[in-house]
């Protein structure tokens, strides 16, 4: 039997909040895989977060296989937007949510990891954040589009530039990508799309610079639609599921560990031979030219 085996391998995920994202999926099927899990957590949600997994109450989806639950070696507290602490604003250090915490920023939390375990081999980068999502892109203003494009690529960029140095041969790391990168979907807005297609290209050119200079695969995932916390807040995404199950070739709907189990795999060495890949797993619906329950199509 060919199996994932990524005994000794540690694995930084950055972009965990709750237990219902694709982010939680991949620290989970890495942890059946055996790897070691460290973890970014957004600054504003690390309390929350960090309660919760105390009160158990992520205990049932912890779960893994063999019964034992899932665990994380250590919980950092991450906001990608920043990449060192003097890029902090004011506003921000006095904020409430984040005036007690410490070494959140970029560089802070790599030079963390590796001073508290030396190297890590995997990078997943799962996080994204459009504070006008909800406008239409004529409606968007500069800051609300520099600041998804900051968080959700260039945070990409900027992670991977300071792990890499600390990322053991033969590494990898991939992120989260969407299919609106390349197509219009009317009501993500505020600069996402344009986020997407920007990690897309990215993700070609840091397989060529990161690959040469450390020997890093980098690959992203575009994935299909899923009811997670993050999902909701668009607005949309149940219209998108059911768009998706009455269109896509296969009608069942994704799962987030269809996310988890393909990104184990291509953090694995037996992807060793894939870099610089946008690879789909949203049950086919990206090959689709037409919507065939459009009432257009009807006889």
């Amino acid at each position: 039997m060919l199996n994932i085996d990524l005994k000794g391998k540690r694995a930084f995920i950055a972009g965990i909040g709750d237990d219902q994202g694709y982010g939680w999926a991949i620290a989970k099927a890495l942890a059946e895989a055996g790897a070691e899990l460290l973890i970014g957590t957004w600054t504003p949600l690390m309390k929350i977060f960090e309660m919760s997994l105390q009160k158990g109450k992520f205990d049932e989806s912890r779960r893994l296989s063999d019964g034992s639950l899932m665990e994380f070696a250590k919980i950092y507290s991450l906001d990608a937007a920043f990449d060192t602490k003097e890029d902090v604003p004011e506003e921000i250090r006095e904020n409430k949510r984040y005036k007690d915490a410490n070494g959140y920023t970029v560089k802070e939390v790599v030079d963390a990891i590796e001073k508290d375990f030396g190297s890590i081999d995997i990078f997943v980068h799962s996080l994204a954040n459009g504070p006008e999502v909800h406008k239409p892109l004529l409606e968007t203003s500069r800051k609300g589009y520099l600041a998804a494009v900051s968080t959700s690529s260039y945070s990409f960029i900027s992670l991977l530039a300071h792990l890499g140095p600390i990322m053991n041969p033969g590494a990898s790391t991939i992120s989260l990508t969407f299919m609106a990168s390349e197509r219009a979907f009317p009501g993500y807005g505020g600069g996402m799309s344009s986020s997407k297609a920007a990690l897309e290209s990215d993700t070609r050119t840091l397989a060529w610079e990161a690959g040469r200079k450390w020997g890093i695969r980098v690959n992203t995932i575009s994935a299909g639609p899923l009811r997670s916390r993050a999902a909701k807040a668009i607005g949309f995404i149940d219209t998108l599921i059911r768009y998706s199950a009455a269109n896509a070739p296969l009608a069942d709907n994704l799962k987030a560990m269809d996310i988890g189990y393909t990104a184990a795999f291509l953090l694995s060495p037996l992807a060793s031979g894939i870099t610089g890949t946008t690879l789909y797993v949203d049950k086919g619906l990206h090959v689709m030219g037409v919507a065939i329950d459009s009432q257009s199509l009807a006889t």
